[in-house]
């Protein structure tokens, strides 16, 4: 059985910024402003369209080395993107598939980043908890990139 989660994060960035920084590009951002979780990532197939997959390599001493996610849904215009997970991250050890579907909609003074993802444990796998963990690295996301954003205000314009 599947299970899912929703949120939202508010930001103070407008919401096509953030959308091209904390998703279109965290590939390339991610190391600079997170090296502490994610030392390397890179596209390792496709041009970033739909289908594409990258790679995200986390430092030592995190729940896993390494993840691939294909994106499978993208509308640039509207900022809002789905991307399953085929390698790494738990698949094959505690979940048989996940997938996260996220739209960044503007709002008075900035963004709001509206996440649900969902998940189907492997049989007889408790993911209990999983999903605040999830909720806490994509808060950590969407943080990390309005800082970065606020404190450059020509990139990703």
């Amino acid at each position: 059985m599947s299970s899912s989660w929703t949120f939202e994060i508010e930001s103070a960035v407008p919401a096509p910024r953030l959308f091209k920084a904390a998703i279109l590009d965290w590939h390339n951002l991610a190391p600079k402003i997170a090296s502490d979780k994610i030392v390397s990532a890179a596209p390792v197939e496709g041009d970033g369209n739909v289908g594409s997959i990258r790679q995200f390599n986390f430092a030592p001493g995190l729940p896993f080395s390494f993840v691939k996610e294909r994106l499978d849904f993208l509308d640039v215009e509207k900022c809002e993107a789905k991307s399953t997970l085929v390698e790494g991250g738990g698949i094959g050890v505690h979940i048989e598939s996940a997938s996260t579907h996220i739209k960044v909609e503007p709002k008075a003074g900035g963004s709001v980043v509206k996440v649900t993802g969902t998940s189907k444990p492997l049989p007889g796998v408790d993911i209990a908890g999983e999903s605040e963990k999830a909720k806490t690295a994509f808060t950590g996301v969407i943080k990390g990139c309005e800082a970065y954003l606020v404190a450059n205000p020509d990139a990703y314009n």
